[in-house]
């Protein structure tokens, strides 16, 4: 590993400064052009992801993936980060053409994608993190501009209360997020994760202890677990649906890389990190499950469903240091929930946001290709082969048994078989109720092509992940959390 201490190197953050650059251009086009033209945005978004990821391809193909922190060690170029960012620029890109219809009546259209981008900085930055003020301000850019697109919709009631818990609860995380910084700088006197692996190994336990129970309450709110989930369910209902997709999937990819990299730095003796993270755990997949079997608006069954999901992926967490599976498990299961969450939320979109049980009555004989990727999107996060979500599942699984949370893997697997239960209710619904009632899938206008190529791109994409999962497997085994 090549360290970065005593350089700064330009080189090693162009992706960002590309995607940053971008988000200014979309800015300054959105304040100056017509209402008529407000969608080029849109398309100027579009370019600047297309930028950044060609030049993160650069940096990913130079020899081989780079493996080093950078910026005095506090930035960490490694597969992690560089999969992450790649994985968050595809779901953005998506993001921004599910947004096009849905947005071109308001009047700040153009803004809205200068604030997608910065907050898909914030997620980036966050997957990047290897020193505890970066960590803070990257969740601190990712929750406020969050909190901005939740509440896009001003003159929704729902979308302003969804807003306004968002927004308290995440100062309330956020702010004990800090706090816990506090005490690990206060313990280890330096905030680099490089530096803090060397000192805290000789740090008092009940501080530690502290100070990393309040930092995992910061993370946890930004991938939706418990104890700070009850943000998710609000907002998958009551933000504009391509919001809603973007809230329940851009951060939670960052910020769980993150929360990846700084508890595989922790002294496991002293701060007792990854019990806690298996009970959070299990706790999050249960409740999320268990929730989900109650609700009748689907975007809210949605939310309940990003929620579970994150407990699995959480699996990967307690398995680091243990498992060689850790690391490439969580990367896989970050493709297949980002795939299979927007295909979800694409057909809600393209339904113009009804979301009530009733309106997908009937929907296969109505709309096929949308009941298609229904089908598609749950049953990958059931983790039914040959779809990804069977893989990321199988993958999760392995990863806990070799880290010695065998209980972890069958408590999984039983919650698997609980939330086959809410998706095939759905999909019941869609293939066998009648479709000509009043609110059912037959009253229903869709949105346009342009959502319709999002969902079909993304069902797709499921099935040929999960086909293609040993070679995406043998590229994730090589990616690295750093320090």
């Amino acid at each position: 590993m090549n360290s970065g201490m005593g350089s700064m190197p330009v080189g090693d953050v162009i992706p960002e400064i590309v995607l940053l650059v971008g988000t200014v251009v979309v800015l300054l086009f959105a304040l100056s052009a017509p209402r008529r033209v407000q969608w080029w945005s849109s398309v100027i978004a579009i370019v600047t992801i297309g930028a950044t990821s060609a030049v993160t391809v650069k940096l990913m193909s130079a020899g081989s993936i780079p493996q080093r922190l950078t910026f005095f060690d506090t930035y960490a170029i490694d597969g992690a980060a560089l999969w992450a960012k790649q994985i968050i620029l595809a779901a953005s890109a998506i993001v921004v053409v599910l947004s096009v219809d849905w947005f071109r009546s308001d009047q700040r259209h153009g803004e809205y994608y200068a604030i997608v981008l910065m907050s898909a900085l914030g997620a980036i930055m966050m997957a990047g993190a290897a020193d505890l003020m970066e960590l803070t301000l990257a969740v601190l850019l990712s929750s406020a501009t969050s909190s901005v697109l939740i509440a896009y919709h001003r003159q929704s009631r729902r979308a302003g209360e969804a807003a306004i818990k968002y927004y308290l609860l995440g100062a309330l995380s956020n702010g004990l997020m800090v706090y816990g910084i506090v005490l690990l700088f206060g313990l280890a006197a330096t905030t680099t994760y490089a530096g803090l692996a060397t000192a805290l190994r000789t740090a008092h336990s009940l501080p530690l202890i502290a100070g990393v129970a309040l930092t995992i309450v910061g993370l946890a709110f930004k991938i939706g677990a418990v104890p700070v989930h009850a943000w998710m369910p609000d907002v998958s209902e009551g933000a504009p649906a391509p919001v809603s997709a973007f809230v329940t999937t851009l951060p939670k990819i960052g910020a769980l890389i993150a929360l990846a990299r700084l508890m595989a730095i922790m002294p496991e003796a002293t701060s007792g990190w990854r019990p806690v993270v298996a009970l959070l755990a299990a706790l999050t997949m249960t409740i999320g499950n268990v929730a989900a079997l109650w609700q009748e608006n689907i975007r809210r069954l949605l939310g309940w469903s990003a929620v579970s999901q994150t407990g699995y992926g959480m699996m990967a967490v307690v398995a680091l240091n243990r498992s060689d599976l850790a690391a490439p498990s969580l990367l896989y299961f970050l493709v297949a929930y980002t795939l299979g969450n927007l295909a979800a939320f694409g057909v809600v979109i393209q339904l113009r946001g009804e979301a009530r049980i009733t309106h997908y009555h009937g929907l296969a004989q109505k709309h096929p290709v949308l009941a298609g990727a229904v089908v598609v999107s749950f049953l990958s996060f059931v983790g039914i082969p040959p779809l990804a979500g069977f893989a990321a599942k199988v993958a999760l699984f392995g990863a806990s048994i070799d880290a010695g949370y065998a209980w972890l893997a069958i408590l999984a697997i039983v919650n698997t078989v609980i939330s086959l239960a809410y998706y095939a209710r759905i999909i019941g619904h869609m293939y066998f109720s009648d479709p000509s009632g009043e609110d059912s899938s037959g009253s229903l206008a869709i949105m346009g092509w342009a959502p319709n190529a999002c969902v079909l791109i993304c069902s797709l994409a499921i099935v040929a992940v999960g086909i293609a999962a040993e070679p995406l497997f043998a590229s994730f085994r090589a990616a690295l959390l750093l320090p």
